[in-house]
């Protein structure tokens, strides 16, 4: 069943788990990617930096659709207080998944919800902690091999080919997917930006 939306919604990602995961809860939206640039501030704590990176793609994009709501988020993966983004290449994100190998790491989204020129928006984050299994050398390799790292913060995809590689998660599994689906159709219906259940 469709849920019944009050103003148009844009999506400012282009994500396609992010718009998978949408699409499942019934919201008709349009993909509108911000191009915001996802650079670090000096002395920005990792969730300040979620929460400022959300904030900036969503206005961007309300402010040339004027009068729609527009959902976006950032998502980073955080260990031993090192933020990682998309790896680069093959080399860093070796690096990266034995880094989190047979550790805990914590992934972060921050997500902003916003109508110009209501004043009315909506904006959090979510933390979910997640623990590696034992990795050999090996299956980081075949892991790789798969070319699925690339365009993932933290070089991993829960939902895909590393799934067998999460031995335990504390919270939200769709924050780590990319967008924490319990709080994001929270703030919808609070701001009775659509009618999900009628």
């Amino acid at each position: 069943m469709t849920a019944k939306v009050r103003f148009p919604l844009i999506l400012a990602s282009a994500s396609p788990r992010r718009r998978e995961m949408l699409s499942s809860t019934g919201i008709e939206f349009e993909v509108i990617p911000s191009g915001v640039e996802e650079i670090f501030l000096r002395g920005e704590s990792p969730g300040e930096h979620v929460n400022r990176l959300a904030r900036m793609k969503a206005r961007k994009v309300a402010e040339q659709h004027r009068g729609r709501w527009v959902l976006a988020a950032d998502t980073i993966v955080v260990i031993d207080g090192r933020v990682l983004g998309k790896p680069q290449d093959r080399e860093e994100a070796k690096e990266m998944l034995r880094l989190l190998n047979n550790r805990v790491h914590r992934v972060i989204t921050g997500y902003c919800l916003l109508r110009v020129p209501s004043r009315r928006s909506r904006e959090g984050r979510v933390v979910t902690r997640v623990r590696f299994k034992a990795l050999s050398s090996k299956e980081i390799r075949w892991y790789l091999d798969t070319g699925e790292p690339f365009d993932k913060a933290g070089g991993y995809a829960i939902q895909g080919k590393a799934a067998f590689m999460v031995k335990e998660i504390n919270g939200s599994y769709t924050n780590v997917v990319g967008l924490p689906l319990t709080e994001v159709v929270e703030a919808l219906q609070e701001l009775r930006a659509v009618d999900l259940f009628p």
